[in-house]
């Protein structure tokens, strides 16, 4: 069994029980989903906003760097795997609390955490592919 399918099997045994365990509470459905859309921004939201992002766009230089090299060397994909799938949490956290900043911010980061993880996925397919035809 390979590393990478037996992290997506670890993985994959970690998110279910905690996804089934989450939809069979009550307490943990989204409520008041109308302060979503409010048109007022209090002083939270807006610490909220500016602190989402700097987080939200700390794996953004590493797909940066990836995509001028054109290539996966140094690059890791288990780090945007990972937090891609706990800020899939986030978000859903975010609707519980009806928090726009920690919805939007955490929406952004799981597009830029599974595109680097995509990039690398491109060029580990590419290097080989060169590889063998080199071969």
């Amino acid at each position: 069994m390979s590393s990478n399918s037996r992290f997506k099997g670890i993985l994959l045994a970690l998110l279910v029980p905690n996804f089934i365990t989450l939809t069979g509470c009550q307490d943990l459905t989204p409520h008041r989903l109308e302060l979503l859309v409010k048109p007022n921004t209090e002083l939270s939201e807006i610490v909220g906003f500016l602190a989402g992002l700097g987080t939200t766009f700390a794996a953004f230089p590493d797909l940066l760097a990836m995509l001028k090299r054109r290539s996966s060397l140094g690059m890791n994909p288990r780090m945007g795997t990972i937090m891609g799938a706990f800020q899939l949490l986030w978000i859903y956290y975010g609707l519980l609390i009806a928090s726009r900043p920690v919805i939007v911010w955490n929406v952004i980061a799981v597009c830029i955490n599974f595109l680097t993880v995509g990039a690398y996925a491109y060029f580990v397919r590419k290097e080989k592919e060169r590889r063998a035809a080199g071969a």
